[in-house]
């Protein structure tokens, strides 16, 4: 497929160049329609039908369902057209300008995961799609990289698309079948602020969260004793203290703290379960202090992702990329696609060691046998008799 290059490179660099970041904070946010306009044009340009799915909490976002032919399987090839913010001043060049050098590609979102798209469009794009006898999709979303909020609000809907469904995260082309959960807290503590030389004057919120993550150190310390998975490379569940904030000048007593918390649960964990034991460890540490607690989730978290190893999806991955199948510790919009009926694999072109990182890079050897992965999984899953896996 080599002589479909310029075409790759020419969607791949128009895609750099559109800002899409996402984030919590609305200033920083900054919606994706202009992708989904990029996407949805040169979707139906190739004959594919297009819906656009708009989020009412989020104007500036939406979802991208493109689709060619009918049937009840077929597959589903998404992907989330967000990136995370970035550090301008340490990249070596402008973000959003795909730069080639050394045999990589970098730019905002290469890996994670905008290069994804180019090559769907590359490889359907040398297709003869009047030979499709299953439908496939193509799923662009917003969001993924904050709150999940579209692949949250496509799996509420109701909505049915293919029987199996691939995400073109960045995996280095290793088919994934499992990944842990996620789980964001933000915990406030209120207390009341006095002059640092009389304690008695004020109540320290500062000091209460020295209890919470105490407590919260000691039921991390648990849960990693209950549930441990070998086939992680990290075999247990996860507590990150992310950010603390709190006081403003070191003669004044703290009235209030914020500290945020990042969990990440193994697939045998619930997780509203997990978020009620977590907020009572909170409760507790504090209880008798008279600090005011409040705690609110960042966004609504996202399960673990399981799919049976078994399934027809892992094992036509792994037969085409020539790799078993694991586990890794982020997360996806896998389980939000799994909870919709479908057998869901994640496999990708880029690293995740290069995600959410200045200079981001794809190698351009993983472009290849990408584009040969969806070939024949296209092949296998829409197409009749093509013989491409046996």
């Amino acid at each position: 497929m080599n002589h479909q290059v310029p075409a790759f490179m020419e969607s791949f660099s128009r895609l750099i160049a559109t800002p899409s970041v996402s984030s919590i904070d609305p200033l920083l946010d900054l919606g994706n329609r202009e992708i989904i306009d990029l996407l949805a044009g040169w979707l139906a340009d190739l004959g594919f039908g297009i819906e656009l799915m708009t989020i009412p909490e989020y104007p500036k976002k939406m979802n991208l369902i493109a689709h060619m032919g009918s049937g009840e399987g077929g597959l589903v090839l998404s992907g989330h057209t967000d990136t995370v913010p970035f550090d301008e001043g340490k990249w070596q060049q402008d973000p959003f300008v795909l730069t080639e050098r050394d045999n990589r590609l970098y730019g905002l979102g290469s890996s994670d995961m905008k290069c994804f798209f180019p090559v769907i469009i590359d490889v359907v794009s040398s297709m003869d799609l009047k030979k499709l006898c299953q439908p496939l999709y193509i799923l662009a979303t917003a969001d993924e990289e904050s709150t999940m909020s579209d692949a949250q609000a496509l799996a509420k809907s109701g909505r049915k698309l293919g029987r199996h469904a691939l995400i073109g995260e960045p995996t280095g082309l290793m088919p994934v079948h499992m990944h842990k959960g996620i789980l964001i807290e933000a915990i406030k503590l209120t207390g009341r602020s006095g002059h640092s030389s009389n304690p008695a004057l004020g109540n320290s919120a500062l000091e209460g969260m020295y209890a919470v993550i105490s407590a919260l150190m000691e039921w991390r310390k648990e849960l990693q004793q209950q549930y441990i998975n070998d086939q992680f490379a990290v075999p247990v569940p996860t507590l990150n203290f992310g950010s603390i904030h709190g006081g403003d000048n070191p003669n004044r007593i703290c009235a209030e703290c914020t500290l945020t918390v990042d969990v990440r649960l193994m697939p045998d964990m619930m997780l509203e379960t997990v978020r009620a034991d977590m907020r009572d460890v909170i409760s507790r540490s504090v209880t008798g202090s008279g600090l005011v607690v409040d705690v609110h989730s960042i966004f609504n978290g996202a399960p673990s992702m399981h799919t049976d190893p078994a399934s027809e999806i892992v094992k036509v991955a792994e037969q085409l990329s020539g790799h078993p199948s694991g586990s890794v510790a982020f997360g996806t919009e896998a389980p939000f696609l799994n909870s919709m009926g479908m057998q869901t694999v994640v496999l990708g072109p880029g690293d995740i060691d290069q995600a959410h990182q200045a200079n981001e890079y794809v190698a351009l050897d993983r472009i290849q046998p990408m584009q040969e992965i969806l070939q024949k999984m296209i092949g296998h899953f829409c197409v009749e008799e093509t013989g491409y896996v046996n």
